[in-house]
């Protein structure tokens, strides 16, 4: 079912639109507005396929209905209705958003082809915005609580742009999962995001991880070889444990940063990629740049959007969801039925330290499916719980 409005002054077009679409197709569910302000009004209260609109119109014009309703829901696509020597700006509300253009009388074919056209056009846009929200079940964000929330709205405002992102947290927390939330939500996510864990590669091979190199380059350089940065060209490298990067791999990712260039150590030749970069920290860099063991540089250029995530004491209210979360994962793993939690056994589990964050209630909570009983009671907290 397509919904289709009609914003016309003349009652004769209204019902000569309204009778073509009707008859083309059953599926076309057609309404009207006889002037520009019941028009806007219309599309505040409902939901359109398509607007078909005519340009000249007493109280609201047409190029004003266009402006207020591509503020409004700027998906709609909407075809303007000229009549003579309305061309010119006719072809002005293509610039200012519109999808086409049709003369009066209109001429059944050219009007029938631009209404298909337009509709199908609505459902690529749906499609698309389905598939971008559409988040990998591996990397949801489980919970609502104020911060969780708060974290959520962030990656909606801040997903669909380019921005560096500076995700902060002590470990086990989760930054992993909006890194991934950032990229599957973004206009890269047809590309890969590469992950790259700097803590876990020695200092002195972390520039050859991270821009690759040339044969030759040092002893086990038997050939050339390509680095993270080229390899997330088009999408996003996700720098994970930033803090424990060395200040002379620090100084090559703030050139990839400034110029989207770098260099395979070795080489003499610069290399263009074009990646926005995402990095993770469990440190606090500024006490770090005191330090001297962090560029102050290279934190203003990646901190330019920062999301705190907090440690699971922080965000207690949670637990309860993410236990239900955790054992049914489990148990879709595993191959089994999904055990439940007594509310004593959730209420004791919630006033635990975890100190391990969410990678230890994880653990805990797959210790106590293998071992507790049917329903975990909160004998089986004390039992198996215990750190």
């Amino acid at each position: 079912m397509s919904k289709i409005l009609i914003i016309e002054d003349e009652a004769a077009i209204r019902r000569v639109l309204t009778k073509i679409l009707s008859e083309e197709n059953d599926s076309y569910k057609v309404e009207e507005a006889e002037d520009g302000l019941q028009g806007v009004e219309k599309v505040k209260n409902e939901d359109y396929d398509l607007i078909l609109c005519d340009i000249k119109m007493p109280k609201m014009d047409g190029v004003e209905v266009l402006e207020a309703v591509k503020k409004i829901k700027p998906e709609i696509p909407m075809v303007m209705i000229s009549g003579h020597g309305d061309l010119e700006t006719a072809i002005n509300t293509m610039r200012l958003g519109a999808f086409d253009y049709i003369s009066k009388p209109p001429d059944l074919n050219r009007l029938l082809n631009t209404v298909r056209n337009a509709l199908d056009k609505k459902q690529l846009v749906v499609e698309n915005k389905i598939l971008k929200k559409k988040v990998s079940k591996n990397y949801e964000m489980i919970g609502n609580s104020e911060a969780i929330n708060h974290i959520k709205t962030m990656i909606d405002k801040v997903a669909p742009t380019d921005a560096r992102v500076l995700i902060t947290g002590p470990n086990g927390t989760g930054k992993e999962l909006v890194a991934h939330q950032l990229h599957e939500r973004s206009e890269r996510s047809s590309a890969p995001i590469i992950e790259v864990n700097c803590a876990a590669i020695p200092s002195e091979l972390i520039e050859s991880e991270l821009f690759g190199h040339v044969k030759g380059a040092f002893t086990s350089a038997v050939k050339d070889r390509a680095g993270k940065f080229e390899a997330a060209d088009g999408g996003t490298i996700f720098l994970d444990e930033i803090g424990d990067m060395s200040l002379s791999a620090q100084a090559k990712v703030l050139r990839a940063l400034q110029e989207n260039l770098i260099q395979r150590v070795g080489a003499d030749k610069d290399i263009k990629v074009n990646v926005r970069v995402v990095a993770a920290t469990n440190k606090d860099l500024k006490k770090e740049i005191e330090e001297g063991r962090f560029r102050e540089d290279l934190y203003h250029r990646l901190a330019v959007i920062l999301i705190k995530v907090p440690a699971l004491n922080d965000r207690r209210d949670d637990i309860p969801e993410l236990i239900e979360h955790f054992a049914a994962k489990i148990a879709s793993e595993q191959g089994n039925a999904v055990k439940s939690f007594s509310k004593s056994a959730i209420k004791l589990l919630q006033e635990y330290d975890w100190t391990g964050n969410i990678r230890e209630l994880r653990n805990v909570v797959e210790r106590l499916i293998i071992l507790g009983g049917a329903e975990i009671s909160e004998q089986d907290v004390q039992l198996f719980a215990s750190k």
